[in-house]
């Protein structure tokens, strides 16, 4: 239905209002059902769902966890803007997810740990790589993450609805905010495999949709390269230096290589440059790795990264082409170039392409599916926002509220994961009005950007941590604080001055903001390894009893290990005894009415003294053990799904 005022296709049918509340109505009450199956009362139930997961759950997990309305919204926006090659972004994860299944993974169980930086912790011993990897990982989460989900969210929210930007925001927040606090990993598994397959479903809708409304693929092939907007004839060519690549699509825009210096994703950046982000995604994340070490067994890990490999096939066709369709029936808004017009369509002066996917949502599909639609957009909202959010709590509460409080029992790291959300989700908020200004206004190149800048080091330092044993403390950190000063000198003067765009190109110096962001992935990587290196070659290794099941050639070791952050593991454990004994205690005053007899005191002491003295049990090596029909049934599908992927690179190349 049209809404005079605006110009907008709005929401506001009973069919499409009825399908959005439904659709609510089972995810919360999945999230419930799942709460109350699963124990939320301890740490590794709640932040681990009990590690009981099927592959399918993880799978379906990892593939919602990843796909935000930040990948709707943005990849549709970037393929409306230049065509397929940001397809590469996804197709790139392929190949990714199997070295997170097959390499990283088993290392990451048998190292026994929670979170990423404890794994650094237990590699490297000291506390200042963990500490630092737990603060850059929340400021990635917060800035290229929760912000760009909620802009994403809140965009599709406005066309559709025709709400304010932050009304929407604050909405979906609370509803997200509301089951990730109560229900845990757990709970968020169950609603992300419900929420996977809405979302895949209202996406080949759509793109079915819009495919017949533009006329079959062999219409798009040719109209795509003639969809230029008519209103930039009206612009003020004092105030505008206008060349005609600002309306013009690109003639490349069919292609996933491009020219490695004048193509907007040059080919080596989308091979190489996009593979070390992605390293540092889908490897090192917490978000992502919190999911495969939620599955019952490494068989069950590696089904599920082939079951998500599978799935990242689809956003090419799901999101790229409707975005690039949405072009050709909406030139003159999704393509829009004149910085007055923008701002009237969709609030920025930057471009409108963000609103490609969004648009022909609202303009193509009937009632009843428009409400589907929406639903699947908050879907995938939600989904990805709710994972960062419990992954954040984790890394918050396991990494650094233990380091100030010590002592902290387990009901206080509970409270304090749910009131981190909190915080976290105020400070994304502030961030917004950066997101919506930054590269031209296409999201997915800010993401991308950003995390070009800060995440090359840490992608260093584990594939260095894991596969090199010769790599110690000192040279990991030089290597992580050389490759942050590197980023910075780059990232801070880009947002100085402005990513700029067509019509008002930035004022960066060349030799600051010439490189593109891929190719200095690239260069940051090789640099922070040398750094790595050299510093490691030039101070004393480890010796090899810190490091068994730590690294990758030492996974199945049977020998003890003395792990290197043992002491302060030690003092936690004893501090936290203390803080429980003393909780208990008081309570046990309490229900005395405040006397307390000599024999109960007595017998406190007497229960509690021998659990001093006695030594703590050996802990259990992991296992990692497959049985050999599965693990040949798993290793055979991950190359058959790699043949397929080499077949879509190749066809589209």
């Amino acid at each position: 239905m049209e809404n005079p005022s605006s110009g907008q296709m709005v929401i506001n049918n009973p069919a499409d209002i009825s399908v959005i509340v439904g659709y609510f109505l089972v995810v919360i009450s999945v999230g419930i059902w799942a709460m109350f199956r699963t124990n939320r009362g301890t740490v590794g139930g709640y932040f681990l769902a009990g590690r009981t997961m099927t592959w399918w759950p993880v799978g379906a997990s990892l593939f919602a966890s990843n796909i935000g309305s930040g990948h709707f919204v943005g990849l549709a926006g970037t393929g409306a803007a230049s065509g397929i090659a940001v397809g590469g972004f996804e197709w790139n994860a392929l190949f990714i997810v199997l070295l997170l299944g097959w390499l990283f993974v088993p290392v990451y169980l048998t190292a026994g740990v929670v979170t990423m930086p404890q794994y650094l912790k237990k590699r490297f011993g000291g506390s200042r790589i963990s500490l630092y990897l737990s603060v850059i990982s929340l400021f990635l989460y917060i800035f290229t993450k929760i912000s760009v989900d909620m802009f994403s969210g809140a965009v599709f929210i406005q066309q559709a609805l025709g709400w304010n930007i932050y009304v929407s925001v604050i909405s979906l927040l609370l509803i997200t905010a509301l089951y990730t606090v109560t229900g845990g990993l757990a709970a968020l598994m169950y609603t992300d495999t419900v929420q996977t397959f809405v979302i895949i479903a209202g996406a080949f809708v759509l793109t079915g949709y819009s495919f017949a409304e533009v006329g079959g693929y062999s219409a798009l092939l040719e109209k795509y390269s003639s969809a230029t907007p008519s209103n930039f004839s009206s612009m003020d060519p004092q105030r505008y230096n206008i060349s005609p690549q600002c309306y013009t699509p690109r003639p490349d825009a069919f292609s996933l290589l491009r020219d490695p210096t004048t193509g907007d994703l040059p080919w080596p950046g989308v091979l190489f440059g996009i593979a070390i982000v992605g390293s540092w995604y889908w490897c090192t994340d917490q978000v992502i790795v919190q999911r495969c070490l939620a599955a019952r067994s490494l068989t069950h890990v590696k089904a599920g990264c082939i079951m998500c490999g599978y799935l990242k096939l689809l956003p090419m066709f799901l999101m790229v082409f409707p975005g690039m369709i949405s072009r050709v029936l909406y030139p003159d808004e999704v393509g829009c170039v004149v910085p007055e017009v923008c701002k009237r369509v969709c609030g920025t002066e930057v471009g409108c392409s963000n609103i490609a996917y969004p648009k022909l949502v609202v303009t193509v599909m009937p009632n009843g599916l428009r409400g589907l639609m929406l639903a699947v957009m908050l879907a995938a909202l939600m989904s990805s926002l709710a994972s960062i959010f419990n992954s954040s709590s984790t890394l918050f509460t396991l990494d650094i509220w233990t380091r100030i409080r010590p002592q902290a029992a387990e009901r206080e790291l509970l409270i304090v994961g749910r009131v981190w959300v909190l915080c976290i989700v105020a400070v994304s908020i502030c961030w917004i009005p950066v997101v919506q200004a930054a590269q031209s206004g296409q999201l997915f190149d800010y993401i991308q950007s950003v995390s070009s800048y800060l995440a090359p080091p840490i992608a260093s330092v584990f594939l260095l941590a894991v596969f090199v044993k010769r790599v110690n403390e000192k040279g990991a950190f030089w290597g992580l604080m050389g490759g942050l000063l590197m980023g910075l000198c780059r990232m801070l003067p880009e947002f100085w001055f402005g990513s700029g765009s067509c019509i008002f190109p930035s004022s960066c110096p060349f030799l600051v903001c010439g490189i593109h962001y891929l190719h200095f992935a690239i260069i940051l990587f090789f640099c922070t390894s040398v750094l790595v290196l050299l510093v490691s070659l030039c101070t004393p290794p480890i010796e090899e009893q810190h490091l068994h099941r730590l690294v990758f050639s030492l996974r199945h070791s049977k020998e003890e290990r003395k792990d290197l952050d043992w002491e302060q593991q030690e003092e936690g454990r004893r501090a936290r005894r203390e803080a429980e004994e003393r909780e208990r205690e008081k309570s046990e005053e309490e229900a005395a009415g405040g006397e307390k007899s000599c024999c109960h005191f007595s017998s406190g002491r007497g229960s509690r003294a021998p659990e001093e003295d006695q030594p703590e049990a050996p802990e259990m090596l992991p296992d990692i053990s497959e049985a050999p029909v599965w693990k040949y049934t798993v290793d055979a599908n991950a190359l058959i799904m790699m043949a397929v992927a080499v077949f879509m690179w190749g066809y589209y190349a």
